[in-house]
């Protein structure tokens, strides 16, 4: 079987942690972003919650409606941020995987 074409060549010893290093980073920084996606949800819902009830105060439908605009906002967002995050999670999983196969056959005699 031909062997793919690197940039590398003759440092896959030296790469070899670095990338595994660089995943564990990229797995941590897409976390990180669902993170993001949900305290931005919830903001967004807290906030229309907060608009929905500032309608007993000030007898306004606008209120309410901007309310409820906001917490459909929050919803949408995690739910974004959901599908984005596994999104990534299986990209990432499948590129560790191919890594992994790529690793094996290299080493197979």
């Amino acid at each position: 079987m031909p062997e793919k074409p690197t940039p590398y060549k003759g440092l896959e010893d030296q790469l070899i942690l670095r990338d595994h290093l660089a995943a564990d980073r990229t797995i941590l920084a897409n976390e990180r972003t669902f993170l993001a996606y949900i305290r931005t949800a919830l903001t967004l819902f807290v906030a229309g919650l907060s608009f929905v009830h500032l309608k007993e105060i000030f007898s306004s439908y606008i209120v309410e409606v901007i309310g409820i605009i906001f917490i459909l906002l929050g919803i949408a967002t995690f739910f974004v941020g959901l599908v984005r995050y596994k999104r990534m999670q299986a990209l990432i999983r499948k590129i560790k995987t191919e890594e992994l196969k790529a690793l094996g056959e290299e080493n197979s005699p």
